[in-house]
C-alpha cells in the first residue's frame, strides 16, 4: 500500500472547511483581544470551566500518531504506558498545585522561579522550560500528515507545518488559541468516533480483534521490560511541570474553575486513550504489514472510509495535533519573549513583552523545524526532552509552591545545572556508543535517573542546612 493518501473532492470540501473555520475563529479573536498583557498572554484571567477543559484536554493530547504506532507495536500497553501514569499525576496536580497555582498571579512558570528564587535560576529555569514546550514532536506528527498529503519531502513539510499553526497564535495570542481549540476539542473526539463506527459495522469487536491479534498486545507490558515501563512513568512527571498545565490553570477565572476541570479533563482523555487504542488494535489486526507503524492510523482510515468519512477523521487528527503545536508553541513564545528577552532588558511592559512573544514564537518555530531534523522521531523526541529536561527543573517547580522543602537560590541553581549536566553526559555518552541505534549508557542506567538523584541529593543537603541552622 502506498504511503500517500488519495483524497477525494469531498474529503477536500470537508478540509477546507475545517481551515476556514481556523482563520474566521483566530480572525474573531484578534477583534476582542484587549490591549494589557493579562489579555494576549492569558485571555484576562477569564477561562471558563468549558474552555478550561477543551483547551487543556486537546493541547496535552497531541501525540495521535505516535499512539496510533505504539498501539500497533504493543496493544494495550500504549493505555498503561502513554495514559495511566498521566491520569495519576494529572490528578496530582489537581489536588496539590492547581490552587496554588492560580492563586499565585504569575504570568508563567519561569516567572514563578524568577520571584521565588533570583534572577540567574529564573534565566537558566527559562531556557529549560523552553525546550520543555517544545512543540517539535507535534510539528513532526503534523508534517507527516502533510506529507501523506502531499507527498512534500520532510523539511517543506515541516515549514508548512510551522507557518499554518504559528499564524493565528502570533495575530491572536491567547484567545484565539482557546478559540480553536474548542473546535479542535470536538473534532478530536468526532474522527474517531466516525472510523470506529464504519470498524465496528463491518468487523465487530470479538471475535475479531483476539483472533487477529498477537496475545502480547492484550499483555499490560506488550511484551517490553518492566524497566522499559517504569522510565515512560518517571516521564509521566513531566505533567507536574508541564509549561501548558500551568499557563491554562493561570488563565482560569479562578482556582476552583482549574480543579474541577482537569478532573473532568481526566475524564475526557481516559475515553480518548480508550478509542484511540482501540483504533491501533484495529490496524495491527487489518493491516499486519506497515512499514512505517507511525502511519498507523492514516492508512487504516485509507481502508476503512469512505469520501468525507475519511476527510471527518483526517481533520480530527488535524485537530488533535494542532491544538498541541499551537499550544505549546505559544508557552515557549511567552518563555523566549516575556521570561528571557524582557526580564533580560529589564523591560516587562505590555507593548514590549507582546512584541517578543511574536517574536519567541518565530524562534519556538525554527528551534523545532531544527530540533526534528536532527531527532526525526516522534517517540524519539518525547524520550530526548523527558529525560534531559526533567531532573533539573522538577525539585525546583515543587518546591517554588511547597514552601517547607525549598532550599537557598544558590543551591536551588546548582541542582538545576547538576541535574541537567548529568543527565546529558550520560545522555550523550550512551548516543555515542550506541550499537545498531541502541543507546549504551554506563552500567544500563537511564540518564534521567542519575539526573534526578544529584537534583535530590542536593535537596536533601540543602534542607539538612536548613534545618541545622
Amino acid at each position: 500500500m502506498s504511503d500517500t493518501i488519495s483524497f477525494a473532492f469531498g474529503d477536500w470540501t470537508v478540509l477546507t472547511v475545517y481551515i476556514g473555520l481556523l482563520a474566521f475563529l483566530a480572525y474573531r479573536a484578534t477583534r476582542r483581544q484587549g490591549a494589557v498583557q493579562d489579555d494576549f498572554l492569558l485571555g484576562g484571567r477569564l477561562l471558563s470551566l468549558p474552555g478550561f477543559i477543551a483547551a487543556l484536554v486537546a493541547t496535552w493530547y497531541g501525540g495521535i500518531l505516535g499512539v496510533g504506532e505504539f498501539t500497533y507495536l504493543y496493544g494495550i500497553a500504549n493505555w498503561f504506558v502513554f495514559g495511566f501514569p498521566y491520569y495519576i499525576f494529572a490528578l496530582v496536580f489537581a489536588l496539590f498545585f492547581a490552587r496554588k497555582v492560580r492563586e499565585s498571579e504569575v504570568y508563567s512558570i519561569s516567572d514563578m522561579l524568577y520571584e521565588t528564587y533570583d534572577r540567574k535560576t529564573g534565566m537558566f529555569g527559562s531556557a529549560i522550560v523552553f525546550f520543555v514546550s517544545s512543540p517539535a514532536p507535534y510539528m513532526l506528527m503534523l508534517a507527516i500528515l502533510v506529507q501523506v498529503f502531499t507527498g512534500l519531502d520532510l523539511l517543506p513539510a515541516l515549514l508548512i507545518s510551522a507557518v499554518i499553526t504559528i499564524a493565528y497564535v502570533y495575530w491572536g495570542g491567547f484567545r484565539a488559541l482557546v478559540s480553536t481549540d474548542i473546535l479542535q476539542f470536538g473534532l478530536m473526539f468526532l474522527g474517531f468516533i466516525v472510523l470506529l463506527g464504519f470498524l465496528f459495522a463491518e468487523h465487530g469487536i470479538v471475535p475479531f480483534l483476539t483472533d487477529n491479534l498477537p496475545p502480547l498486545h492484550f499483555s499490560l507490558t506488550g511484551g517490553n521490560s518492566w524497566q522499559y515501563i517504569v522510565v515512560w512513568f518517571f516521564i509521566a512527571l513531566w505533567t507536574l511541570i508541564s509549561p501548558p498545565f500551568h499557563q491554562f490553570t493561570l488563565s482560569a477565572k479562578d482556582a476552583p474553575t482549574a480543579r474541577r476541570g482537569i478532573f473532568i479533563s481526566i475524564g475526557f482523555w481516559m475515553v480518548f486513550d480508550t478509542i484511540t487504542t482501540l483504533s491501533g488494535l484495529y490496524a495491527r489486526a487489518l493491516l499486519p504489514g506497515i512499514e512505517d507503524p507511525a502511519l498507523a492510523f492514516p492508512l487504516l482510515a485509507e481502508t476503512a472510509l469512505p469520501e468525507i468519512a475519511k476527510g471527518i477523521f483526517y481533520v480530527g487528527m488535524l485537530g488533535t495535533i494542532m491544538s498541541t503545536v499551537d499550544g505549546f508553541a505559544f508557552v515557549s513564545a511567552i518563555t523566549v519573549g516575556r521570561d528571557m528577552i524582557a526580564r533580560w532588558k529589564d523591560d516587562l511592559s505590555e507593548q514590549f513583552v507582546d512584541k517578543h512573544t511574536k517574536t519567541g514564537l518565530i524562534v519556538t518555530a525554527v528551534v523545532s523545524v531544527v530540533s526534528v531534523l536532527l531527532f526525526p522521531s516522534i517517540v524519539n523526541l518525547w524520550y530526548v526532552i523527558g529525560t534531559l529536561f526533567i531532573p533539573p527543573l522538577l525539585l525546583p517547580i515543587v518546591t517554588s509552591y511547597y514552601s517547607k522543602f525549598r532550599i537557598t537560590a544558590g543551591l536551588t541553581f546548582i541542582s538545576m545545572v547538576m541535574g541537567f549536566a548529568v543527565a546529558l553526559i550520560i545522555f550523550t555518552i550512551g548516543q555515542l556508543n550506541a550499537l545498531e541505534g541502541t543507546a549504551q549508557y554506563p552500567f544500563g542506567i537511564e540518564p534521567m535517573y542519575p539526573g534526578l538523584v544529584v537534583s535530590i541529593g542536593i535537596y536533601i543537603v540543602g534542607n539538612l542546612m536548613k534545618s541545622r541552622s
